[in-house]
């Protein structure tokens, strides 16, 4: 196998891009009862990611949890990912 086919399209941080998007999407629509409403849009800033997840009103609650446990545990992901890539990442939750 070649070199550039292991790398599987990475940039230079080592990271696959969207793959924080991607893992968001899939943690939000197993929480949510209305899965086709979650809406994931990333913003790149050098190695900065901020994550904006959007998902339907009934379904904020779930996605935060009690006391915000729920967005706390997403967020802790979240940061596991961006630490191993060299990046740090925000998200904010609508």
């Amino acid at each position: 196998m070649r070199n550039d086919q292991r790398q599987g399209g990475m940039t230079s941080a080592g990271t696959q891009p969207g793959r924080m998007r991607v893992l968001l999407e899939h943690v939000a629509r197993a929480l949510v009862d209305d899965p086709a409403a979650v809406v994931v849009t990333e913003e790149q800033d050098g190695d900065f990611t901020k994550l904006h997840l959007q998902v339907a009103e009934p379904d904020v609650g779930k996605v935060i949890g009690r006391g915000g446990r729920i967005a706390k545990a997403i967020r802790a992901l979240l940061k596991v990912m961006a630490t191993r890539d060299g990046t740090k990442v925000n998200l904010e939750i609508d």
